[in-house]
């Protein structure tokens, strides 16, 4: 009789363990699949088009080319880029950390080139409103009164 109160006493003990375990498998699931369900930027990107935005709305779009092109590269936290244009002598790249959070991708730089650290030295911190899909982005820098200046469109190479 003391056995079968023993296994009646702990059997609920054992089905609930089992189904809060399974209730915590089940979230982390969950949110395993709610992480793939976010685009992300990592991997390399090649740039498509330039945007210039005009004050009175007009957007001129400058396609890129084999003598002026640029490459990203993310990982997890890590930007890298750089620009080739043969039209003139000026290296171009920098290197710094990244995060996209809510439509806003932030890339603070450590350092680039010497015609980048010239900029770095006014201004470490560049923010973008940001467009991410499976293999492609676009971001959009904007003025103080939020109007879009500057615009990228990248494709995914990896």
């Amino acid at each position: 009789m003391k056995k079968y109160l023993l296994i009646l006493a702990v059997l609920p003990l054992i089905l609930f363990s089992c189904k809060d375990n399974s209730k915590a498998e089940m979230a982390e699931k969950s949110s395993i699949n709610s992480e793939k369900d976010i685009e992300t930027l990592e991997g390399a990107w090649k740039l498509v088009s330039y945007l210039n935005f005009g004050e009175d709305g007009s957007i001129d779009t400058i396609p890129s080319s084999e003598t002026n092109k640029q490459i990203k590269m993310y990982s997890a936290t890590k930007v890298m880029w750089s620009r080739s244009r043969i039209s003139d002598s000026i290296d171009w790249f920098a290197y710094g950390d990244y995060k996209v959070k809510n439509g806003v991708l932030t890339e603070i730089l450590d350092y680039g080139s010497k015609s980048m650290n010239e900029v770095i030295k006014d201004r470490t911190e560049f923010v973008f409103d940001v467009n991410i899909s499976e293999n492609e982005f676009s971001q959009t820098e904007l003025d103080s009164a939020g109007h879009p200046i500057l615009g990228e469109y990248y494709i995914r190479l990896e």
